[in-house]
């Protein structure tokens, strides 16, 4: 796709990237300071193959954003970053307006930093709740009964995992599920209890120590089963969760656990959404993707 007028007037054009391309946006992300999974590119790529775009310039890349389409009435806005030797030309606005474009109709959700939230404001966003990144190194021993309890992720059936992400998040997203605990980087637990799933999460490596997300959990003590155990398959190492600041117990399961907050974003989006059991949600699965 083009900007319309813009291939004629400065050079700049616009189109989807192809999946090989996705690592560039990951490595702006990381000059930004967020911190991506080291695997993150190929388990972004199989949401929406159309939703990685990036304004070029005589070939050269100026700017990149992701919107990628759940279904039919959800999408998440992403990885807006404008090069920042080319800020303030209009390049981001021009590809902000085609991300959006792609988006069509539907609901679209996004965590901003907090010192974009006005901006955000005025194309059409409303703020939903906070979310804090917390941090720190630390090494934790899971009990007994706890270990007695959890299996491996992947052995659990994905309708169970999809019908417990379904009450945590706005859209089905059963192809990025698959991707994101089948990834052999990624470590996937799941506490069961008298048959059900109780709680489940994932931990993955990134360019800096390693992220816990998604967790989720029917109560803190679940969560905290799942994580202690999470963070022991890593070792010690130094870990991020990104947690609802609207959920107390998730806030105090990342204060238990002895991390400090790093960084906060603004969840908001352009109407409504389902209800949603954030109440369940001890670690978000990304900023990038929701």
């Amino acid at each position: 796709m083009t900007s319309s007028g813009t291939a004629a007037t400065d050079g700049l054009t616009i189109r989807p990237m192809s999946p090989e391309e996705i690592p560039l946006i990951l490595d702006w992300a990381a000059a930004e300071g967020w911190n991506p999974g080291l695997s993150d590119a190929a388990c972004f790529a199989v949401v929406d193959p159309q939703g990685f775009l990036v304004a070029e310039r005589d070939g050269v890349p100026v700017a990149t954003v992701s919107c990628v389409d759940y279904d039919d009435r959800f999408a998440f806005l992403g990885f807006y970053i404008v090069r920042p030797d080319l800020r303030g030309h209009g390049y981001g606005l021009r590809l902000w307006q085609a991300a959006m474009a792609h988006a069509g109709p539907r609901i679209v959700g996004l965590d901003g930093v907090v010192a974009q939230q006005d901006n955000y404001r005025r194309s059409g966003f409303s703020f939903a709740y906070a979310n804090i990144r917390y941090g720190g190194r630390l090494a934790v021993e899971p009990s007994s009964a706890a270990q007695a309890n959890i299996v491996a992720l992947a052995d659990v059936p994905l309708a169970d995992i999809e019908a417990s992400d379904a009450a945590v998040f706005p859209a089905p997203r059963r192809a990025f599920l698959q991707a994101w605990i089948g990834t052999p980087e990624h470590v996937g637990r799941a506490l069961i209890r008298n048959g059900a799933l109780s709680a489940w999460g994932v931990i993955r490596p990134c360019r800096t120590g390693y992220k816990i997300g998604p967790l989720v959990a029917e109560s803190r003590a679940d969560a905290e089963a799942v994580a202690s155990t999470l963070l022991t398959a890593v070792g010690d190492v130094e870990v991020f969760l990104d947690v609802p600041a609207i959920n107390p117990d998730a806030v105090a399961l990342a204060e238990g656990l002895g991390l400090k907050p790093v960084f906060e974003t603004a969840r908001m989006y352009t109407g409504p959404i389902p209800p949603l059991r954030i109440e369940r949600v001890f670690g978000v699965t990304t900023f990038e993707l929701g």
